[in-house]
């Protein structure tokens, strides 16, 4: 399954690690110069999450600020006790 978003499509990033080497020029030295550069992942925070998506329940991986923007509806936790939200969504 890949790291993707449901809602806002957010998935893996890419960007570089650089380490420095060298004295800076105001304290006396040639520069600082970067010596070591790798890649590196920027992932985003994925929860899996059971959702409401198009009427029926699907567990769905879903990003931390699509759930605080309140992009996704959570599944009922049981099936007994909710009848009457269950006929009120329904109608």
């Amino acid at each position: 399954m890949p790291a993707v978003c449901y809602f806002t499509g957010k998935k893996t990033t890419f960007g570089k690690k650089r380490a420095w080497r060298g004295q800076a020029i105001k304290k006396g030295g040639f520069g600082l110069k970067p010596t070591g550069i790798t890649r590196r992942t920027f992932k985003p925070n994925l929860q899996s999450v059971n959702a409401v998506v198009e009427g029926r329940q699907e567990r769905i991986r879903v990003s931390t600020r699509a759930i605080r923007q309140g992009l996704v509806v959570k599944a009922l936790k049981r099936k007994y006790g909710y009848t009457r939200q269950q006929k009120a969504a329904q109608a």
